[in-house]
């Protein structure tokens, strides 16, 4: 049974950490406070506003709290749902006054116009919002590569350590595990993916990076699956 589908993760293997960490964490973390006092009456914005109160237990944290909470969750690089979303509205703004462009690695760039070639449907998984995603590849360096996906999936899928997400993404492009295959560059993302079934591999770009039983590649050039 060949691969129809490849689901890639963001961060670490589509896009560098640096430009996520560097570039797009420290415009949100500054962006916070105005993005916040301007947008506070938008639903969407006081939605998320509500739920970290929620979970930070402080029901009653005024804004400025919020936004001091919001900006320790960006440090510690916190998978927290209101944050990525309100980092990808943040995020929004700054793609379209042109302040950065998305970067991707050139051989994802080629890899995914070689995968529709070859109908291979390609979807990413990040814990970063399906929004922030469409937004990385709509404004890459590398051009529009949104017309290229069939989807981008997040943190409202589940957990990427968890099988039960992968689970929730396979019922959803109704493909049978075996025919999807998932690219990361973290071992526990992996395990979970293995675990529900799915075909893995991992990417490993920087010298460092624990990896484990699974089959490793250093790019996309050296991706190479039967269909």
């Amino acid at each position: 049974m060949g691969i129809r589908a490849i689901v890639v993760d963001t961060a670490g293997t589509t896009t560098d950490l640096d430009f996520i960490h560097n570039v797009l964490f420290p415009y949100s973390v500054k962006a916070l406070p105005e993005f916040l006092e301007r947008n506070q009456n938008n639903m969407l914005v006081d939605n998320c506003i509500c739920d970290v109160r929620d979970i930070a237990l402080e029901a009653d944290a005024s804004l400025e709290r919020v936004t001091e909470i919001l900006q320790q969750w960006v440090a510690e690089d916190r998978k927290a749902t209101p944050l990525k979303a309100l980092q990808g509205m943040i995020w929004k703004e700054g793609y379209a006054k042109g302040e950065f462009k998305g970067h991707i690695y050139p051989d994802f760039i080629e890899a995914i116009s070689r995968y529709t070639n070859q109908n291979i449907r390609v979807y990413s998984f990040s814990s970063g919002s399906a929004e922030a995603q469409a937004m990385l590849f709509g404004h890459s360096d590398g051009g529009d590569l949104n017309p290229m996906f069939n989807g981008h999936f997040d943190t409202r899928t589940g957990s990427k350590l968890d099988k039960q997400a992968y689970l929730n993404i396979l019922n959803t492009i109704s493909l049978k595990a075996k025919q999807v295959l998932f690219v990361s560059d973290l071992l526990e993302e992996l395990k979970a993916a293995s675990a529900a079934g799915l075909q893995v591999c991992q990417m490993v770009r920087e010298e460092g990076v624990r990896t484990g039983d699974f089959n490793t590649v250093r790019s996309f050039d050296e991706l190479n699956f039967d269909q």
